[in-house]
């Protein structure tokens, strides 16, 4: 049995990884607003930040094919700014990855804004912090069960993506040729001790990151520093 090529495995590290760091700059803002607002569309903006939860994967991807198409605003504009096409990109890759990972990360994080109250921030106010100051000093410490949660399961959730990856980048070894492409491709071509040993260590990657999501809610219970 022969080693599989790293390379699938590599670039998917990397688009989890940017995917996972993307997601956490605009989740944050975003779920700390869905934790704090009363506005009558809440509901509205909570339903579509949910929606990758129940929507096939295969019918996110399909219309964000169209959206990345050259023939679209979105990918005419991408191509006349940076000259290539958003489409079987790793750029493309990252931005679908975001959308169909975005309620991974921006769930947990509400849920720890909201089980936080108003106390620990009105106490801040009482002592003249500003909101900026309040969030990072007292919001954030607060909330780090909720960040480690929604920081792992984003992660593992780009890792193990399909149908969306599939739909948007199509397998460019490379470019757009993830995990799980590669997975499918060796199983195409009956190379199946090579689709073992990616999907196994896929299957041990999935347990452990289970475990430590398990592991880190004993350890960090809701609202300790």
């Amino acid at each position: 049995m022969s080693w599989p090529d790293m390379g699938p495995v590599w670039l998917t590290l990397q688009l989890a990884a940017v995917t996972t760091l993307v997601l956490l700059i605009v989740g944050t803002p975003l779920a700390w607003w869905l934790s704090q607002t009363r506005a009558r569309v809440k509901p509205v903006i909570e339903a579509l930040t949910a929606l990758p939860l129940v929507l096939p994967p295969t019918v996110l991807g399909f219309y964000l094919l169209i959206l990345f198409s050259p023939d679209a605003p979105l990918g005419a504009f991408w191509i006349t700014v940076t000259g290539d096409s958003l489409s079987f990109s790793f750029t493309g890759l990252v931005l679908a990855s975001c959308l169909y990972s975005l309620p991974f990360m921006v769930q947990p994080l509400q849920a720890a804004f909201e089980a936080l109250g108003r106390a620990p921030l009105e106490a801040a106010a009482s002592l003249r912090a500003g909101p900026v100051d309040r969030f990072f000093t007292v919001v954030v410490p607060l909330s780090l069960r909720g960040y480690l949660t929604a920081i792992v399961l984003s992660f593992a959730h780009t890792i193990g993506e399909f149908g969306v990856v599939l739909m948007v980048g199509g397998n460019i070894p490379g470019r757009t040729r993830v995990l799980s492409i590669a997975i499918y491709e060796h199983v195409e071509t009956i190379q199946y001790d090579q689709a073992h040993l990616l999907s196994a260590g896929l299957l041990v990657f999935s347990f452990v990151v289970l475990l430590l999501v398990y592991v880190l809610n004993r350890r960090f219970p809701m609202g300790a520093r």
